[in-house]
């Protein structure tokens, strides 16, 4: 943690920074802009990050990136159906659905403790 701007070390960047919540319902948005894109893709983290950017930094951030990474998944998976094909498009589907599960779900439980979360093979489209 440090001390002076209130923000601890990032889970995937050397030296970023990321902010610590400020309110107790920051937690809760901030899981439900990961948690909510398991049902409404990148609609739930854009509406967390537009309704709730300007309130807290930490929700500001856990939104932005959970709408990066759906917008990484939307573009995974559009390539992956021209490849269906030349049938490789299904299995890759498959493998897309898998681990967008899978780090949703770690970045919503790294969220509603709190806690930094950077997914991988992110982009930043949203900054």
């Amino acid at each position: 943690m440090d001390d002076t701007t209130g923000a601890s070390e990032s889970a995937g960047g050397a030296g970023a920074t990321f902010p610590e919540p400020q309110t107790p319902d920051a937690k809760t948005w901030a899981a439900i802009a990961h948690l909510g894109a398991l049902i409404l893709g990148f609609l739930a983290p854009l509406i967390v990050y537009v309704m709730k950017k300007d309130e807290d930094p930490f929700v500001r951030e856990h939104a932005r990136e959970a709408l990066n990474f759906q917008i990484v998944v939307l573009i995974a998976v559009v390539i992956s159906l021209f490849l269906v094909l030349i049938l490789i498009g299904f299995l890759l589907l498959f493998v897309i659905a898998i681990v967008n599960f899978v780090l949703v779900i770690i970045a919503g439980i790294k969220a509603a403790n709190g806690e930094p979360y950077r997914y991988p093979f992110n982009i930043q489209f949203v900054k």
